[in-house]
């Protein structure tokens, strides 16, 4: 009989934007490999796949039903392996593997960013630090994504073992550099010009994302760099608030909303930098998309950001939500075409050497086997 898997999310969109290298790799190890989270969506080399009615909030009521539901899928299937993703997704996979881990099955946690963070507000301090930490009892190996969350798990959590991965890994050849020619080329073929200097960030509209920073600061570069173009990814909340903002600064002509994209591959190399103003990031794909297109970077600091933005290396950091302090960057960078080349060519050489998928899935494999190693066949054979 073959070896099960379970992978758990809080919505399936998390397995097909992130984990299908993880799920391959197991079909090709010979497991069986089964997926619960919300939603209907079809995923390659899934075995079984379980709409479970997970909320992001955990005060929904549905999380209850939710958990139960996960606990009898874990009952009937004898799991060898259980990883579970995403802050819910990972609350009610462990809560729920507690008696099924008693018979040996292994529980890995990726904690892809806290919701609490170093200097970070005091609410989710008070809410999400009590019950990671709790929970951490029930996780034999909790995977960190940056060496901020690494050192505080490693120190204050129980987890069996802590593990630092470099993220969830990149496609260095879906994204990559286009030559100049090309890059005209694409930027016609969208709509703009050859010589628009186009600045792109993918992310939901909502008060962490903070692109409202992002339109200040294009506002105080727009006589200066009147080709700029603001070219923002995305869906959510605050969207219509930013619209009307960018309406009140003058700029609705030099920013387009994208919405959500599924052509990102294509957009983002054209694009001649990144930008990203988010409060919190665990280590952010977006970036890592971007410096693997060849693209220099502009980020507010925090702790996904530093993970992977090197001051002169391959763009800058700004140390203070500051719109004028971003802005002096964004200029300077659309003046110095030298410096963005370097930074692009470095960017891209640090994402290959770290954070491609293929390292990560070096990284990822050798906890998977570990485990394999442990378990093999014999943890169910008295039952």
């Amino acid at each position: 009989m073959a070896n099960k898997v379970l992978f758990c999310a809080t919505v399936d969109y998390h397995f097909k934007a992130f984990h299908l290298p993880y799920l391959k790799w197991f079909k090709e190890q010979g497991w069986e490999v089964h997926v619960a989270a919300s939603g209907e969506m079809e995923l390659p080399y899934v075995d079984q796949k379980w709409n479970i009615p997970i909320q992001r909030s955990p005060f929904n009521r549905k999380n209850i039903k939710a958990y139960k539901e996960l606990k009898k899928i874990m009952g009937q299937n004898q799991y060898q392996m259980i990883h579970c993703h995403t802050p819910m997704g990972g609350v009610l996979a462990r809560l729920a593997a507690r008696q099924t881990r008693k018979l040996g099955t292994k529980v890995i946690y990726t904690a892809h960013g806290f919701h609490f963070c170093r200097g970070g507000p005091l609410l989710p301090w008070l809410v999400y630090y009590p019950i990671e930490k709790s929970l951490s009892r029930y996780t034999d190996c909790l995977i960190t994504i940056n060496k901020e969350d690494y050192e505080l798990a490693s120190r204050h959590f129980s987890a069996k073992q802590t593990r630092y991965v470099n993220g969830v890994g990149v496609n260095t050849e879906q994204f990559k550099p286009l030559k100049e020619q090309e890059k005209k080329e694409r930027k016609k073929s969208f709509g703009y010009k050859p010589d628009d200097f186009l600045l792109f960030y993918a992310a939901e509209f909502n008060k962490n994302k903070n692109q409202e920073l992002l339109l200040e600061a294009l506002a105080l570069i727009k006589q200066d760099v009147p080709h700029a173009r603001l070219l923002l990814a995305g869906e959510g909340t605050l969207l219509e608030h930013c619209r009307n903002r960018a309406e009140e600064l003058e700029l609705s002509h030099m920013v387009d909303f994208l919405g959500y994209r599924k052509d990102l591959q294509e957009i983002v190399p054209m694009c001649d930098a990144a930008v990203a103003s988010s409060l919190r990031e665990g280590l952010p794909v977006n970036i890592m998309e971007a410096m693997a297109s060849g693209l220099p970077v502009v980020a507010l600091t925090n702790r996904g950001h530093r993970e992977l933005v090197q001051n002169d290396r391959n763009g800058w950091i700004i140390d203070q939500n500051d719109p004028a302090a971003f802005a002096k960057k964004l200029k300077a960078l659309a003046g110095m075409s030298d410096v963005s080349q370097k930074f692009g060519n470095n960017g891209r050489s640090i994402i290959r050497n770290k954070f491609s998928v293929e390292k990560v899935l070096n990284q990822k494999s050798d906890i998977y086997q570990s485990y394999m190693e442990e378990t093999g066949d014999k943890q169910w054979a008295a039952h």
